[in-house]
């Protein structure tokens, strides 16, 4: 039990760093905090820095050159999304093998958990070395969202950056602000449990941690940041989950 809830509390500091990495991310690379609050003035390219030039600034491009192409910032988040969840395919191709050895093993680490089901410290300990005898790492289902963020706060970054974003619409979206009805938030907490359903996370403690926390989590950030960005979130979880649908039928097939 002791275990358990060391694992939790670990999950729950990582997440809280890291959700305090984008909020702060947000305001170190701010040069100057009225610039922040009223982002008409873009982003100095000339003095920018390297996370900048290698991630903001081309993530804003690519925002406005397929807004000019398809009309829409909100079509082109749709697009830059789907190029980003390509770049991530490895590693959600890494999580869906991961899921298949589990569902392989889920029989005998039944069998663990029922033998020791009244000692939870030893039915703990059971499962850990079960894990580690067959090469099995249980976290491996959450790295494509852990590495998710470093690319959300790139995301970010380039919206608040971006004036034409900031002041766009998109359906009854203003995509500067957050969404004012809190559907965009909902949709991104309840996506993003699909997502970890889908990826196997429930079969393992660590993960059932992070099936519940990072959806609380996801919606906590949704409804203070701009729609952009809830979009995004959005759009990017059902790409993942028609990712991890097709790869799953393939498998069975």
């Amino acid at each position: 039990m002791q275990k358990k809830r060391t694992s939790f509390l670990l999950v729950l500091v990582l997440l809280i760093v890291l959700v305090s990495s984008l909020f702060c991310c947000g305001c170190d690379l701010n040069r100057d905090s009225a610039k922040f609050k009223n982002p008409q003035v873009p982003l100095d390219v000339k003095n920018a820095s390297l996370w900048d030039k290698f991630f903001v600034i081309p993530l804003s491009f690519l925002l406005d050159w397929f807004k000019n192409l398809l009309g829409s910032y909100g079509y082109s988040i749709l697009v830059v999304t789907f190029f980003v969840r390509l770049a991530l395919l490895p590693f959600t191709l890494k999580q869906q093998k991961n899921f298949k050895v589990m569902q392989k093993y889920q029989p005998q680490i039944a069998k663990i958990r029922e033998k020791y089901k009244s000692d939870p410290q030893k039915m703990q300990l059971e499962t850990m070395k079960f894990f580690k005898e067959n090469n099995i790492n249980p976290m491996a289902g959450c790295l494509p969202l852990l590495i998710q963020f470093p690319i959300l706060i790139a995301i970010y970054q380039a919206i608040v950056y971006n004036p034409h974003i900031y002041r766009s619409s998109f359906l009854y979206l203003e995509l500067g602000k957050p969404d004012p009805y809190l559907i965009l938030p909902i949709f991104a907490g309840v996506t993003t449990y699909l997502q970890s359903l889908v990826s196997g996370a429930a079969d393992n403690p660590q993960g059932r941690t992070f099936l519940f926390v990072m959806p609380i989590t996801i919606f906590l950030l949704a409804i203070q940041f701009p729609s952009a960005l809830s979009l995004y979130w959005v759009y990017g979880n059902i790409i993942t989950i028609f990712q991890y649908a097709l790869f799953l039928r393939t498998d069975d097939a």
